[in-house]
């Protein structure tokens, strides 16, 4: 087992979905302790907290709104207290309405926002203050999506969110980088597994369109997109920020229904 992170504190917001939960497991793997935030019950966090101790890493779970920066705030807190200052920062939690421009209410578009882009910021810039308090460097990995540069008609509130995030990471990365925060987004298609995998449990008719969509004729697992993220945590990205690391299989290469033939 490498354990290049050893000694390093992994914070994840929506830690207990299927990617956040894949995040964890790796970034312990490679010697994290983590930190993970969600606004499920406490019960649910104990499977994902028993594999974490197996691999001898300390773990905690915390229930927190990410679209409060104070829960934000307090979730810190109690981390650095507990396991020490996180340093590797990976803001996680989403969500997704299927709505259509023309049918969105006020409410929806508000609630949708303060999670998929107000909680990555409150996330993101509440946990990097402290790093830049303590003179120590780290890193934030944003778990974006392909549609931040893809239209999907169905989906526009996520949409302007995972863009927004972006455009977030770049000029965090910008003012960031002299300090030894490295900056930088995952941005994942279609994944078999977390909001996606949501989708197929309830339309399991359309996993082979899905496929047959991807140039790569398969979906993205919870696990690939961690080795991704944890990639970019790694002591030996030292250049990498700024930028997105786009693991679609594709898709964006023939826009939102991906490829035809």
């Amino acid at each position: 087992m490498v354990t290049t992170l050893t000694g390093e504190v992994a914070a994840i917001s929506g830690g207990l979905g299927d990617i956040g939960q894949a995040i964890a497991v790796e970034l312990a793997r490679r010697g994290a302790h983590i930190a993970v935030c969600d606004v499920r019950d406490d019960a649910e966090a104990d499977p994902l907290l028993k594999q974490v101790g197996t691999l001898r890493r300390r773990a905690r779970y915390d229930r927190a709104d990410v679209s409060d920066a104070a829960a934000v705030g307090k979730w810190l807190d109690a981390v650095e207290k507990d396991l020490g200052l996180p340093t590797l920062i990976i803001p996680n939690a989403a969500v997704v309405n299927l709505v259509k421009f023309e049918q969105l209410t006020p409410t929806q578009w508000h609630d949708e926002l303060a999670i998929n882009l107000n909680g990555m910021f409150h996330v993101a810039q509440l946990a990097t203050q402290r790093l830049r308090a303590a003179g120590k460097p780290g890193r934030v990995v944003f778990i974006g999506s392909w549609a931040g540069h893809v239209v999907h008609p169905v989906i526009p509130t996520y949409c302007v969110a995972k863009a927004a995030v972006r455009m977030l990471c770049q000029c965090m990365a910008a003012e960031l980088s002299p300090h030894g925060i490295l900056v930088n987004e995952v941005a994942p298609g279609w994944v078999d597994g977390g909001l996606t995998g949501n989708l197929l449990k309830q339309n399991p008719d359309t996993r082979p369109q899905l496929v047959q969509a991807t140039p790569v004729r398969r979906l993205i697992t919870p696990s690939e997109v961690a080795e991704q993220v944890a990639h970019l945590c790694e002591p030996s990205n030292r250049h990498m920020t700024g930028s997105t690391l786009l693991m679609d299989g594709g898709l964006s290469l023939f826009g939102s229904g991906g490829q035809k033939q």
